[in-house]
């Protein structure tokens, strides 16, 4: 792993903000910070026509031009997670997304846990393709680090200092071959020990952040974010974040509302003098923060989420379902579409292979998947646990990327459901060491990326500890052998789990997820839901 330099690219900036005009205190700096999160490779528009940078593309020129015609200036920043979501951009490494946001003009972005997704060698040419830098203060390797700290931008006098910021959960949610050496530290005492020096050399202090809005704090098994951080930090004006992937609109303080309806108004969080914001994912809204700053006094006059096309379902005068744009409609940028067609039709080309069918919706949906047991995530495991010929199997919920429809399965709808190309492994364990590996499962709460879906096993939690438990309708037996399967992240200890990588009964099948589960899909003629409903099977209180 080689390191960019960071010397010169400062010294260029220092060498161009002393070239701009001199801060001005008795004048009002109108200044409108555009944000973004999540992308998560949603280059192109859905079936439904809702997002896509191209659409974005004309939102964002418009804003821009708007701005400057009022005599104001603008930042477009991004929280990171570019990478892994859409097979057409997967099997691409994501170029024309990031090649796409160059093209959107975006100024600077936070580096998310999702570029570590690849080798360190895709991530350097994704590097290559942006003409905006990847900042992160907090990620190390020897000593030194990674990814430039943080920019300075010179705006007519005015400076602004955008500082990145990762969670430092990113070790245990990515390929430990992806991270080997590298480390990721705490964000907020990076955040402390670096104001000092923000401050000395800007008027506002921006936090570009991966690390999640968690109301009020409360962030069951996640690493701190940034409602934590900006409580123990002060000195931030704005913080843009990402990585929890919600939009934040407050009811009341410390209240978010949680059924946000695209186009409504919008008040974002407020922590320790910071305003915080965070545009939902996919590009599904570009976040609008208008900010009046005058004699060292930051104040927002307006905050909006733009939808980009969103689509709510409503009835029709023929008794029928159809979409309906909540606002209006926006067109898509001409350039950028012709840009980014020619990927969309690469992808497409592979993927668009018929692998099976299923009677029902197999469901995925994050916000449900990381919360209670869901037939996808049975279907999944069960797959793993006939491939591996295993007697249970547990599945991280945070490597279930999305629903299967009803009706006609593609090798695209597999990959959407599992686009880390992670391996199906096992391990031979006896029956208290399955005993132990489910009380820590059991701890793994609802709404993380840890929340476990299990197939050929029968679970009572209670109070975050297992109270009984059966394997192939008999209880578990402490003297018996198992067999549990599971993918190599979550068994190397990814999402927190206990490390049986290097357990004398762990092996690697060599299967790849995707592959295994496009196997089972055809299989099954067709894929019949019922059979895979979770019941009672794992009860929790």
């Amino acid at each position: 792993m080689s390191l960019k330099p960071l010397l010169l690219p400062m010294l260029i900036g220092a060498l161009l903000s002393g070239c701009a005009a001199n801060y001005q205190p008795e004048k009002t700096y109108r200044l409108t910070i555009l944000h973004t999160n999540d992308h998560h490779g949603r280059f192109w528009k859905n079936g439904d026509g809702e997002y896509g940078m191209a659409a974005r593309k004309t939102v964002i020129d418009q804003i821009r031009a708007d701005v400057k015609a009022q005599g104001g200036y603008s930042l477009l920043l991004d929280g990171g997670d570019v990478n892994t979501g859409v097979p057409e951009s997967d099997m691409q490494d994501a170029e024309p997304d990031f090649k796409g946001m160059a093209k959107l003009g975006y100024d600077a972005m936070a580096v998310g846990n999702h570029e570590f997704d690849n080798p360190w060698s895709v991530l350097s040419k994704q590097r290559d393709w942006i003409n905006f830098p990847m900042l992160s203060a907090n990620i190390y390797k020897d000593g030194q680090r990674l990814f430039k700290p943080y920019q300075v931008f010179n705006l007519d006098g005015l400076k602004v200092a955008v500082v990145g910021l990762t969670t430092d959960d990113t070790a245990k949610m990515v390929d430990p071959a992806n991270v080997q050496g590298v480390t990721f530290r705490k964000p907020a005492e990076e955040a402390a020990a670096l104001m000092p020096e923000l401050r000395g050399q800007a008027n506002i202090v921006i936090a570009a952040t991966h690390m999640g809005h968690y109301t009020n704090g409360a962030r069951g098994v996640n690493a701190e974010g940034d409602v934590e951080m900006a409580r123990q930090v002060k000195g931030f004006d704005l913080i843009v974040g990402g990585h929890s992937q919600n939009p934040v609109c407050m009811k009341a303080e410390n209240v978010r509302n949680d059924a946000y309806v695209p186009g409504t108004e919008c008040a974002p969080d407020r922590q320790n003098g910071a305003w915080i914001v965070q545009a939902h994912e996919w590009g599904k809204y570009v976040g609008r923060a208008d900010f009046e700053y005058r004699n060292g006094e930051m104040k927002l006059v307006k905050y909006t989420l733009v939808p980009i096309n969103l689509k709510k379902t409503v009835k029709g005068d023929d008794g029928k379902d159809k979409k309906v744009f909540y606002t209006s409609e926006i067109k898509e940028d001409a350039d950028m579409l012709k840009f980014l067609t020619p990927y969309q039709e690469k992808g497409r080309v592979a993927l668009d292979v018929l692998v099976g069918e299923s009677d029902g919706k197999l469901e995925g949906d994050r916000n449900v998947v990381r919360k209670e047991p869901t037939n996808l995530g049975v279907f999944i495991a069960t797959a793993m646990m006939q491939k591996s010929k295993a007697d249970f199997a547990l599945m991280n919920a945070g490597g279930i990327r999305d629903s299967m429809p009803a009706g006609k399965l593609t090798y695209k709808d597999v990959l959407k459901v599992h686009p880390f190309g992670n391996m199906l492994v096992y391990v031979d364990l006896t029956g208290k060491e399955v005993l132990d590996y489910l009380n820590a499962a059991a701890k793994m709460t609802a709404g993380s990326g840890a929340f476990p879906q299990f197939a050929g096993i029968r679970l009572e939690i209670e109070g975050g500890a297992v109270k009984s438990a059966s394997i192939g309708g008999k209880p578990l037996d402490p003297a018996k052998t198992y067999r549990m399967a599971l993918n190599n992240f979550t068994a190397a200890g990814g999402d927190g789990y206990p490390k049986l990588s290097t357990h004398p009964g762990y092996v690697n099948t060599g299967y790849v997820d995707a592959d295994v589960l496009r196997e089972f899909v055809a299989a099954q003629k067709p894929v019949k839901t019922a059979q895979y409903a979770p019941g009672d099977a794992v009860t929790r209180k």
